[in-house]
This record gives C-alpha cells, sequence and structure tokens, in this order.
C-alpha cells in the first residue's frame, strides 16, 4: 500500500510517499481501505513535532479518514467487511490503508459522500463540542466566529444558526467572509481592513458578543475579547494565525467573562459517552440536510504534502480533503 509518511520532522515538504506492507488488524482493530482523509491544523503541527501528541517517527499524518471496512480484529462486532465507514485516528490517515481502534470507527449515515465523511468529524465535533457543552450557546445570544471560512470556523458559523445564535463571521477576505454568509452568517467582519473590536461593539449595539470562538489566535484574540459581553465565553480553539496570544487577565475580571479551552481530542477520550451522543446528534442534522460539509479542495495522496501547505499558509475554505481513487 502507499503512504504519506514523516520519517523526520520539519514542513510538508519533508514528507515522503512510500510503499508499506499492508497492516494485520489485531483484537479490537478494524483495517480500513480508505477512500478520503480530511486534513486538519493539528496535520501541520504533529509533522513539526509541535503537537501534543508525539508519534514515534516514522508515521502517517492525518487523523480522520472515510472509506470501507477490510477486515476486524477479534472481539469487533459493530462492523463487519464491506460497512462505509469513519475514524478517528489522531494519525495515520494518509495512507490507502489504515488500522484503527474499533472504538474509533463509526458507521458513516445513508449515502454520505466519502469525501464530506472524511472532513465531518473532527470540524463538526470540535465545534459542536464547543458550543454545546463548553460554551452552552443560547437561542438569541450572540456568536462571533473568528477565521470563519475555514474547516472548524465554518462549522460553527453553520452550528451556530443551526443552535439559534446571531453569527458574526470574521475572516481575512471578502471572498471567505461570502462563503460565511452563504453558510448563515448573519453579519461579517473583515478584520484585515475593519477595527475588529469597534465593529463588534457596533453590530451588537455596544453590548458585545455572548460567545467567542476562535481558532486563530496571535493579534486577533485581544480585540475580540474587548468585545465580549458581560458573562461572555471566549473559547480557546487553537491558533492558526501563528503566536499563542497573551490576554491581559484584568479583562476576564471586569467583563465578568471566562476563558474556556476547548481540547476536542481529550474530550472523546474522557467523555466518550458525551462524545457519541454529539456525533449521533450531527449525523442525524446531516441526515437530514440539516448541515451541508463544504469540501473546497480534493487531492491526491501524492499531493498530501501540498494539502497540509494550503493550511498553513490559510488558503483552505472550509474542508481540505486527500482522495485515494
Amino acid at each position: 500500500m502507499k503512504a504519506l509518511v514523516c520519517v523526520e520532522h520539519g514542513p510538508p515538504e519533508k514528507l515522503v510517499l512510500q510503499d508499506l506492507a499492508v497492516p494485520e488488524p489485531g483484537p479490537g482493530q478494524v483495517r480500513i481501505r480508505v477512500r478520503a482523509a480530511g486534513v486538519n491544523f493539528p496535520d501541520t503541527l504533529i509533522i513539526r513535532n509541535l503537537y501534543q501528541f508525539k508519534p514515534p517517527l516514522p508515521f502517517s499524518p492525518g487523523g480522520e479518514a472515510a472509506g470501507v471496512v477490510d477486515a476486524v480484529g477479534e472481539g469487533v462486532s459493530h462492523v463487519v467487511p464491506g460497512d462505509r465507514v469513519i475514524a478517528m485516528t489522531g494519525h495515520g490517515a494518509f495512507a490507502e490503508m489504515l488500522v484503527a481502534p474499533a472504538n474509533a470507527v463509526i458507521p458513516m449515515v445513508g449515502d454520505m459522500p466519502f469525501d464530506v465523511a472524511a472532513g465531518f468529524t473532527m470540524a463538526y465535533g470540535t465545534a459542536h463540542h464547543a458550543l454545546k457543552q463548553r460554551a452552552r450557546l443560547q437561542p438569541g445570544e450572540t456568536l462571533l466566529v473568528l477565521g470563519a471560512a475555514g474547516g472548524v470556523g465554518l462549522a460553527a458559523v453553520e452550528l451556530g444558526r443551526l443552535m439559534g445564535a446571531r453569527v458574526i463571521a470574521a475572516a481575512s477576505t471578502d471572498e471567505k467572509l461570502a462563503l460565511a454568509r452563504a453558510y448563515g452568517a448573519d453579519a461579517t467582519i473583515n478584520y484585515t481592513s475593519e477595527d475588529l473590536k469597534e465593529r463588534v461593539k457596533a453590530l451588537t449595539g455596544g453590548h458585545g458578543a455572548n460567545v467567542i470562538y476562535d481558532p486563530v489566535g496571535d493579534r486577533f484574540a485581544e480585540p475580540a475579547f474587548r468585545a465580549i459581553a458581560w458573562d461572555g465565553r471566549y473559547l480557546v480553539i487553537g491558533f492558526a494565525a501563528g503566536e499563542i496570544p497573551r490576554l491581559p487577565l484584568n479583562l476576564p475580571l471586569i467583563k465578568g467573562a471566562a476563558i474556556v479551552g476547548v481540547f476536542w481530542g481529550a474530550f472523546t477520550v474522557r467523555e466518550p459517552e458525551t462524545h457519541a451522543e454529539n456525533m449521533k446528534e450531527l449525523l442525524g442534522w446531516f441526515a437530514q440536510g440539516e448541515l451541508k460539509p463544504h469540501v473546497s479542495a480534493r487531492l491526491p495522496l501524492e499531493r498530501g504534502a501540498e494539502a497540509i501547505a494550503m493550511l498553513m499558509e490559510r488558503q483552505a475554505r472550509g474542508k481540505v480533503v486527500i482522495t485515494m481513487d
């Protein structure tokens, strides 16, 4: 089988396409013939040894995949060979074959396309957990989404609308903001050309945003937080813009606001029952036509390094997916 392999830590161009032996599933494992794999921001970190989880070299990046069950190990009964499934793996998905723990594999719903399924779990799972469990977003509240056209940002725009919030989308270009409006944003802010804090205040009549969803970090964090409402919740999703911000702690004090960390990967391990309920709800919404994931780019496995670079350079709109066809 072919796999995109990290043989030494570094930028995407150091990844190597290799022929590897087909892995055998052990007890409690599932082997999947991968049809598509989602590209996510953690992939940009794990290849540079900057992520929380540090798999030993060599390894394939890729934290989520969709495909067909090829074989199952002893004790696996919820899926059988031939089933169409989604797998959440942490790493290893940028390969034609993947062995995953059975508890990380779930059946796909209906006729969900493989490319859509491959980019569904991490983006929507992160946004849903952030808004539902961490922010406890309520109908009628105002949600500010930074990086609103990226994978997790666009999912937050769509879910915020579905959960009854007024959504303000912020991004760096008018093209990105047009996509956010198409996915339900009520108002938009171009934070390259507009003052983020002042625009949020103007759009909320001086009240501020009840919930701020921030996968960007860097220089955008403080002006966004300065526009938070009383009793607001600032969700720390990630730092796609590069630098981890340092917020003055007098700000949450005078705003009576909370800074709330969102680590979806750890949540899925620590609270598997709640995670399973979340995925059931998300897949149900997809089956009902309430969620329409946006896949903006599909690249073959041999161009996987280019796919990762697209995220590093903040060129992605919605999801970028690697396909094996």
